[in-house]
């Protein structure tokens, strides 16, 4: 068998579709140089295309109507109040997926408020190349990019916005399910979720999977609001329950 054949199909198949569908990215930042070292880091992966990168606020808002993208990588200081020109952002192309860049950690309310906003990421400037490409990727994939302290911010606003009288969902949990939730809701990811089951990544993305569709939810992150409004991402006591057969 050759070299070629033996090649596993689904990379094949992925790295096909990326060339036929790359990912398009505005980068909207003041600083010449650093969007030349973002434009380098891009030029370097497949499926990924920088199709403009304004240095103005005004700029930006032509570019995203101009040029049809999948995600705005937006640094945060292009604007005096970014949530709101990330609300005139989105109000001229709904389905982008908006990124904040930050010098500095955002406060507890600037975060909340941005995500209410539409804002699908916010990473630190600095943020390794690495990373930044695989929060591209996630982001155009519909996946937030948030750390478990944003996470857990959003999740205490919503509740506490909640009513008292929300109706609890008529859904239920299996046991397992409950603390898939749970870490979810912890922030932990795909891997560390297996890692803690006893399982595979593909196992818990098939029960996310499910319970997105039950509760009607888009993403992990608006599963965690979810669950956590309606008293479900309580974790059980006790040791997990075994891991589930493949």
């Amino acid at each position: 068998m050759s070299d070629q054949a033996s090649k596993p199909a689904s990379g094949t198949a992925e790295a096909a579709t990326q060339l036929l569908a790359p990912i398009r990215v505005i980068l909207a930042d003041t600083q010449s140089l650093y969007r030349v070292g973002i434009r380098k880091i891009f030029e370097s992966e497949e499926g990924i295309q920088l199709v403009a990168q304004p240095e103005t606020l005004g700029h930006t808002l032509e570019a995203v109507v101009k040029f049809p993208a999948d995600v705005l990588l937006f640094e945060a200081s292009l604007s005096q109040e970014p949530t709101e020109a990330v609300a005139q952002i989105l109000e001229r192309v709904p389905g982008l997926k908006v990124v904040i860049l930050i010098e500095k950690p955002l406060r507890e309310h600037e975060t909340v408020e941005c995500v209410r906003r539409g804002v699908r990421g916010i990473v630190s400037r600095s943020i390794p190349p690495d990373l930044l490409v695989r929060c591209v990727r996630k982001v155009a994939a519909g996946e937030p990019w948030l750390d478990k302290r944003s996470v857990h911010w959003l999740a205490e606003a919503y509740r506490a916005q909640a009513h008292a009288a929300l109706p609890h969902s008529k859904v239920r949990l299996t046991e397992r399910e409950q603390v898939i939730v749970s870490l979810v809701t912890d922030g932990r990811r795909n891997k560390e979720i297996a890692l803690e089951l006893g399982t595979s990544e593909q196992v818990v993305k098939n029960y996310l999977r499910r319970i997105y569709e039950r509760f009607g939810v888009a993403d992990r992150l608006e599963l965690a609001i979810y669950c956590l409004q309606h008293g479900l991402a309580k974790r059980a006591a006790g040791p997990a329950p075994p891991p589930a057969k493949a």
